[in-house]
């Protein structure tokens, strides 16, 4: 039996405004709220939006359909703001148990390249996230930009994931197929599903170039090139951007009537549709897969320097998280949003130089003139997050004079905290038996025992209604002696 398994992704930054030296200090707001608006609302009108609607026909007139989506906490926030009936639509996914939710970084960084205890603590934040909205938590992790590496997955797998995705590449593949679940060599219990870059990018890339030998695409003969694999090859991993339904092939090419029309064909040719989480549970790993240095999906390379190709990535990088411990100890909400802003892996990607495969500058995708400007406006903005850090915990002290101190303060507060719930308890205690001592005071009709020691029955007789009876004794002693 062979089977699909689609995924798609979905995310966009909170994109800066035009941030000016002189703003250092002054300006503690660096987002254009305006184009974050205009774009979020546009691509979810002309893509997420009818894409999630038709995904929701597919999984309505076909129960076998099943497909994933992973979305980055800042995207979540930017929907939850601007287009909320796309958050919406995506509950109603999830709701058909037949959409799985995908584990990654909360921010879109590339944390997992530098600090390890960032990388787990945003994956953490953004299961919290996915669990909160929609009441799934993941089990497959889907790394930013699909980025992945040997030295990644011991702590992907202790941090509780069943498998992770990543890119089929080349240069790590050679002659193995991408149609296998494999197994990480640094820790064989992790599986690792690989993207089958040919077949995804003749829909995310090729579907409408009139140039291409194929086109025009139709569903049918998409699925007989699945189908027509090797029979020993059982996962045909397709991940991709979900824009590429209605933003990069737009309405017009005919990309939802191709889309959903794939079920139907599937089905007549024996293809089902799994999610990541059932393809590495039902699949046995064929080997192992030593992948030493980090890889991703973006340009022909298929590695890292999209992001960290050029001095003034790598220096923005190495500033950024250069303050990473110092946040994280930190409270301030304010603080750590914009922390995980500013980590977005866009920040750095528009400040390349080099050229993507097709030959389109990455600039293209940018919102600044030059991968200078995008430097400079960054670092201005870093600069003065990095002023706001240091306010907090100046970097005059190391970080581990500056740990320990904290952790002293911490320890202090719990141990106060301790005895205040104690000196609490005691007060109660004490609350409590005057509360039971005053009512047995103030017992009616109480019988006083006879062999009772005279101070224990003196209370008794200070109350009112005491009083008038030893007043008739006394009188009836004093007529007795006069007779």
């Amino acid at each position: 039996m062979k089977a699909i398994c689609f995924y798609f992704q979905i995310h966009q930054p909170f994109r800066l405004k035009r941030y000016r030296f002189f703003d250092i200090g002054n300006d503690h707001y660096y987002y254009d709220d305006f184009a974050n608006d205009d774009i979020v609302t546009r691509i979810a009108q002309r893509s997420y939006i009818p894409a999630a609607e038709s995904l929701l026909r597919m999984l309505e007139q076909h129960p076998k359909f099943r497909c994933a989506l992973s979305i980055s906490g800042v995207a979540l926030e930017q929907c939850e703001q601007y287009v909320p009936e796309f958050i919406d639509l995506l509950k109603k996914l999830a709701a058909t148990g037949r959409v799985e939710f995908l584990a990654e970084t909360y921010a879109h960084s590339l944390s997992s390249l530098t600090d390890p205890e960032e990388f787990a603590n945003q994956v953490k934040v953004h299961d919290n996230k996915i669990h909160e909205l929609f009441g799934v938590k993941p089990q497959v992790l889907r790394n930013t930009e699909l980025v992945y590496c040997d030295e990644l997955a011991p702590q992907i797998l202790s941090m509780g994931y069943k498998g992770v995705i990543t890119e089929g590449a080349k240069h790590i593949l050679g002659w193995k197929s991408p149609n296998y679940v494999y197994s990480a060599a640094t820790a064989p219990k992790l599986k690792i599903l690989l993207r089958n870059a040919k077949l995804s990018d003749d829909i995310s890339r090729r579907f409408s170039n009139p140039d291409w030998e194929a086109y025009p695409l139709t569903a049918d003969r998409y699925i007989d090139w699945i189908a027509s694999t090797p029979p020993e090859e059982q996962i045909i991993n397709l991940f991709m951007n979900l824009e590429t339904f209605g933003e990069f092939q737009t309405r017009e090419t005919g990309i939802f009537q191709f889309l959903e029309a794939l079920p139907h064909f599937a089905q007549e040719r024996g293809v089902e549709f799994w999610t990541p989480t059932e393809a590495v549970t039902k699949l046995k790993s064929v080997g192992e897969l030593s992948i030493m240095h980090p890889i991703s999906w973006t340009d022909e390379a298929r590695d890292t320097s999209a992001w960290l190709g050029n001095k003034l990535q790598n220096e923005a990088f190495r500033k950024l998280y250069s303050v990473a411990e110092r946040v994280r100890l930190c409270n301030d909400r304010r603080l750590k949003q914009d922390w995980y802003y500013l980590q977005a892996a866009d920040h750095l990607f528009y400040m390349a130089t080099k050229h993507l495969a097709d030959g389109a500058a990455h600039s293209n995708f940018s919102p600044y003139e030059t991968p200078f400007a995008a430097f400079t406006n960054y670092m201005n903005a870093l600069s003065d997050f990095i002023v706001r850090v240091e306010e907090q915990y100046p970097l005059s002290i190391e970080n581990e004079e500056l740990n320990a101190l904290l952790t002293t303060i911490r320890n202090q507060e719990r141990e106060i905290e301790t005895l205040n719930k104690e000196v609490a308890s005691m007060r109660k205690n004490i609350e409590h038996f005057n509360e039971e001592h005053l009512l047995r005071e103030n017992k009616v009709g109480a019988p006083v025992s006879t062999d009772a020691p005279e101070k224990e029955s003196k209370p008794a007789r200070k109350t009112c209604k005491t009083k008038a009876p030893a007043k008739k004794c006394a009188t009836k002693k004093k007529s007795a002696d006069k007779e």
